[in-house]
């Protein structure tokens, strides 16, 4: 009585809280009362007692997850959903129960009750569950016909409620059992975090990358914390590298979550992001918090994070905590991508190049087999590695000890890690013979090993002056005499790495700049004596102009556009008023760096949507020799007018918007357009009209050549490369090797965006790595520059030239033929042309493109990387080099 007291106050509280009181008397909670409460006053006026109506109370249990919300009990989705599905099925079961409990011990009134039976509610509540989950023993039925008619129409709607919801509720249970459990940190065993936005692709490549074979890191643990449950493509993925990943639900912005995964113990956290977002700010923006959140409650646990756009980068360098010097790095896939295909414009097969030496590929025993003139040679052994310099380099050039590591300890010495107490550390690429080495300096080798670069740190004057054969250069005993340092030294040496001279700290370092402390007074007045005539924005490292309007940069005449576009590039841009922007910016600026003369600088012509190309434009404007044609890769008509077949080179950039789940289709628009200007291709004749070219043979014969068009194409799936290479080895059943057997990848014209994933893995061995592949392929960043982009957006001119001598001074990729004068030899090996170059113009050449086999009538190459020093040369090799800024040699014809 007291019980039904309270729900009748609550009854009239309902009723005055009710804002339409005509729906309140036809609310579920309403039914019940008028049921249950009216018949148990009836009953205590009468003395009688009598069960009745009271299992509808049952019904009051689907209020039951709004009371736990309203407590706050109930929090997370899961939880929330879960006690709604329990409260469905509990409150159906115990309702119907009381129903047949009702009628079985009362019978039908039509017979006078005669056909009642005794059932408990325990009796009837069996019977229930065992209807709805369609068993059905029969040792306990209905009698009353009341009963049965109830049953017949349960059977149905219980089937329903139990197929549909009791599958959820152990989903649930289940999911939350299997990823909500905290990982257990072992002593000795390494493991890292990986966070962020996952897709099947992404972790796919992560993976393969990370556990290759040949990298010895195999015991490394890999903790995914992901914030949604994995799919099924994606779970299989997880399933088939079980024995080195776990997977777990949550987040690293819950700090509840961040405890499970042990993050202060993790050796890094690698946060992925999704290339094809359809909003990329978004998706920066989510991970830079993911950094705000490790770095505050984990602020020593290095971070390596991938974002979209390059203009987000500089949100990071605010984060209280983030370093540099720790191993925290950003890998930017619109900086990476676009400057990798620039490099492909003025370099081709760069981008293949430095593919090979900058990513470990597991180990297949593949062979690149160049079979012109029987050679053959494994070329994906060599991979760009760092160590310390031996202190007995100090004082000595850096052509000095370059030219030493390559004749003594076979190895290739790209660049060093050169300490300034103004500029920070600064990695500098083939410096000139100004700089000279300290103490402790770190080199970048082109080696097969670690046991190899170590002969660099092993490397002593005393014992090993005499030693020729490199393998013998280990560690020697008068090691411990010769390196021995002070503690006033460490002191000293400590406080250059993390300092300013006026205190302020480093924040991130400057890339290929050369401090001015290395240029000579006679090399600076060369500088500015040639290079006066160019305009140079603030920070001297790119080209500059005013402001060019969009009107005066559309080519609109056709008949002049053709006659004077020779020697161009011409960039394909697929996308529309509405498109997300690729950046143009990112891959403008290496083609426009300050360590190319004005004159090298080549046309670049933008062949797109006018709509799409007006909202990019404001952020190219101030590079010279920049234009526009509105148009369609997928017109011919469009292409012959900006004269593609007498360009430099041909780029179809893929847009970023995501047109399709299908992975094929996200490249069709690029497919095709390859296709498009491969069939522009037609073999030439002395008759022909197209101006197609001769080459000569070395017994000075002409003959006619086909009239190549450079591509190069960009590719979202590394598998659709099916469709523009019908040679790729059907032999190949490992994901993602279709680049390794395909003609068009190894002779640089496809990009995959998947380089930058595998890219990954290889910046958390070595975040120098990166750092040292950011300065070959953007073209010179610094911090400077990126804290104004990120405040005005634009480039800002200067125009004094004097004080920006040092930031030109920086070296540059080419690639240049065997001239006559070279190769006086066919005996000639890789080793001798190394020598020659590097002796007589200070070029390093680490990499050739070579011709492949016969029949070739389009001459395509291959890239070899890092050849064997007793490689033989042929005369048709090209030579992949980095060539000192003021060499004007290269460009002379004679040599």
């Amino acid at each position: 009585m007291s019980f039904n007291a309270f729900f009748l106050f609550y009854f009239g509280l309902r009723f005055m809280a009710a804002d339409n009181k005509l729906t309140f008397w036809l609310e579920l909670n309403s039914i019940v009362d008028f049921f249950t409460i009216p018949p148990v006053c009836v009953s205590f006026y009468l003395k009688t007692n009598w069960l009745g109506l009271r299992f509808l109370r049952a019904l009051r249990l689907l209020e039951l997850p709004k009371i736990l919300q309203f407590l706050k009990i109930t929090k997370t989705s899961n939880s929330i959903k879960l006690t709604k599905l329990l409260a469905a099925v509990l409150s159906t079961w115990l309702t119907s129960a009381g129903f047949i409990h009702l009628v079985e011990n009362s019978g039908d009134p039509w017979v006078d009750h005669q056909n009642s039976q005794y059932l408990s509610y325990f009796d009837c509540l069996y019977l229930i569950m065992v209807t709805m989950s369609t068993v059905g023993f029969g040792d306990v039925v209905t009698k009353t016909s009341l009963g049965r008619i109830f049953m017949i129409f349960f059977i149905i709607g219980g089937l329903v409620l139990f197929a549909n919801l009791i599958p959820e509720i152990v989903d649930i249970v289940g999911v939350n059992q299997q990823y909500q459990e905290s990982y257990e940190v072992v002593r000795g065993r390494k493991f890292i975090v990986v966070c962020g936005n996952f897709t099947v692709e992404s972790v796919t490549a992560f993976l393969t990358n990370f556990l290759a074979e040949d990298t010895g890191d195999v015991c490394t643990e890999i903790i995914f914390l992901g914030e949604t449950l994995p799919g099924l493509e994606l779970e299989t993925v997880f399933k088939y590298y079980s024995a080195y990943t776990t997977f777990l639900h949550g987040s690293v912005l819950n700090q509840e979550d961040l405890k499970r995964v042990a993050m202060g113990s993790a050796d890094a956290c690698l946060i992925l992001a999704d290339m094809c977002s359809s909003d990329p700010y978004v998706e920066d923006t989510s991970n830079i918090i993911r950094v705000l959140s490790i770095k505050n409650h984990y602020p020593q646990t290095r971070i390596i994070i991938q974002i979209i756009q390059s203009h987000n980068k500089v949100y990071l360098s605010n984060i209280p905590n983030w370093d540099w010097r720790r191993g925290d790095s950003i890998i930017c896939f619109a900086e990476l991508k676009l400057g990798f295909i620039a490099q492909s414009c003025l370099v081709p097969g760069s981008s293949t190049l430095l593919r090979t030496l900058f990513i470990r590929k597991k180990n297949t025993k593949v062979r690149r087999k160049i079979l012109r003139h029987g050679n053959a040679f494994e070329s994906n052994d060599y991979r760009v590695m760092t160590y310390w310099l031996s202190n007995d380099f100090v004082d000595m050039t850096f052509p000095d000890v370059c030219r030493l590591c390559f004749v003594k300890l076979d190895l290739v010495l790209l660049a060093i890690e050169f300490r300034s107490g103004i500029h920070g550390n600064s990695i500098l690429v083939n410096p000139s013979a100004q700089i000279k080495l300290h103490r402790n300096t770190m080199g970048f080798f082109i080696a097969r090993s670690k046991v190899e670069v170590k002969r660099a740190h092993f490397y002593c004057k005393v014992c090993h002056s005499d030693i020729y054969n490199p393998e013998l250069i280990k560690k020697c005993h008068c090691r411990n005499k010769f390196r021995t340092r002070s503690i006033s030294d460490k002191l000293r040496l400590h406080r250059e790495m993390l300092y300013f001279h006026d205190g302020e700290p480093v924040k991130s370092r400057s890339l290929g700049v050369l401090p001015a402390s290395g240029i000579t007074a006679g090399t600076a007045a060369t500088m500015t004596k040639n290079y006066s005539s160019s305009l140079l924005d603030s920070t001297g490292m790119f080209h500059w102009c005013e402001a060019v309007p969009l009107e005066q940069a559309i080519l609109k005449n056709q008949e002049q556009t053709t006659s004077a576009l020779h020697d161009h590039i011409v960039v394909c841009v697929f996308g529309d008023a509405n498109s997300i922007l690729i950046g143009l910016r990112n891959f403008v600026m290496p083609l426009r760096a300050s360590n190319f003369t004005y004159q090298e600088l080549k046309d670049i012509v933008f062949v797109g949507s006018l709509e799409y190309m007006k909202r990019e434009w404001k952020f190219i404007q101030n590079f010279p020799k920049l234009l526009l044609f509105p148009g369609s890769a997928l017109s011919t008509g469009d292409l012959r007018a900006v004269n593609i077949r007498y360009c430099t080179m041909c780029t179809i950039l893929s847009s970023n918007l995501r047109a399709s789940t299908n992975p094929t289709l996200v490249d069709a628009e690029s497919i095709l357009a390859t296709l498009n200007i491969l069939s522009m291709q037609l073999k030439g004749s002395s008759t022909s009209g197209e101006a197609v070219g001769r080459v000569r043979t070395p017994e000075n014969k002409p003959e006619p050549s086909y009239k190549r068009i450079p591509i190069t194409t960009e590719l979202k799936a590394t598998s659709n490369i099916q469709f523009i290479d019908q040679h790729i080895s059907n032999k190949s059943q490992i994901s993602g090797q279709e680049m390794d057997f395909s003609t068009t990848s190894s002779s640089g014209a496809i990009f995959s965006d998947s380089f930058l994933d595998s890219l990954l893995s290889t910046t958390y061995r070595n975040h120098h790595v990166l750092a040292l592949l950011q300065t070959l392929v953007t073209g010179g960043t610094s911090p400077e520059l990126e804290e104004q982009l990120a405040e005005k957006n634009m480039l800002s001119g200067s125009f004094n030239s004097i004080g920006l001598v040092a930031p030109r001074a920086r070296c540059k990729l080419a690639l240049i033929p065997l001239s006559r004068s070279l190769l006086m030899d066919s005996r000639d090996t890789f080793g001798d042309i190394y020598c020659k170059v590097f002796n007589l113009f200070g070029i390093l050449c680490f990499g050739l493109y070579r011709l492949t086999e016969e029949p070739n009538p389009y001459e395509n190459r291959c890239v070899i990387a890092r050849p064997p020093s007793d490689f033989k040369m042929l005369p048709t090799d090209l030579l992949f080099c980095l060539v000192p800024f003021n060499n004007t040699a290269i460009t002379d014809p004679s040599v």
